[in-house]
C-alpha cells in the first residue's frame, strides 16, 4: 500500500498472516512480542457473512479480549461482533490508520471479497491466537 506522508508517497509493506488453527500464527517474521505490539487493522464479524466491524490497534490481543468480553461499550458489544476474520499488520501506525480508513470506505462486497480471499470459511482467527472458540448464538425465534 502506498500512503502520502511528509510531502511524498511512501510504499509500506503490510504483513498478511495465515493462521493454522492447530499451530497458531505462521510466518517467519512474527515473534510473539513483535506480534503483540504491532500496528494492526482487523475485521470482526458477527457470523459468516454477518455484520462487519473494522478497527485499528497497536495491541491486537488486548483489543480482541476487550471486544470478546464486551469491555468496550459500543457497536461490537451491541451487535455481537466478536469473530476475527481478517487482519493485516504494519510497520507503522500511520500506515495502519490509512489502511483502516481505506477499508471503511470500501463497499461491503469488497470487504467480503477480501475476507474470502484469505479466510474463505470465515474461521475465527482469534482461536489460533489462543482465544477460546465463540459459542454460536441461538436463534431468536425460539427454535
Amino acid at each position: 500500500m502506498t500512503v502520502w506522508k511528509g510531502g511524498k508517497w511512501i510504499r509500506n509493506r503490510s504483513i498478511f498472516v495465515t493462521l493454522n488453527l492447530f499451530q497458531g500464527p505462521s510466518g517467519s517474521t512474527l515473534g510473539r512480542m513483535q506480534f503483540e505490539r504491532s500496528p494492526c487493522v482487523y475485521i470482526l464479524a458477527s457470523a459468516h457473512y454477518g455484520t462487519l466491524y473494522i478497527g485499528v490497534t497497536s495491541d491486537l490481543l488486548r483489543r480482541l479480549w476487550q471486544h470478546r468480553n464486551n469491555a468496550l461499550p459500543g457497536f461490537t458489544s451491541r451487535y455481537g461482533v466478536h469473530r476475527l476474520v481478517h487482519f493485516e499488520m504494519f510497520d507503522e501506525m500511520t500506515y495502519a490508520i490509512a489502511r483502516e480508513k481505506q477499508l471503511k470506505n470500501w463497499r461491503r462486497q469488497w470487504k467480503i471479497n477480501l475476507i474470502n480471499a484469505h479466510n474463505p470459511e470465515w474461521r475465527d482467527l482469534a482461536v489460533g491466537l489462543g482465544f477460546e472458540p465463540i459459542v454460536p448464538r441461538g436463534r431468536r425465534n425460539g427454535s
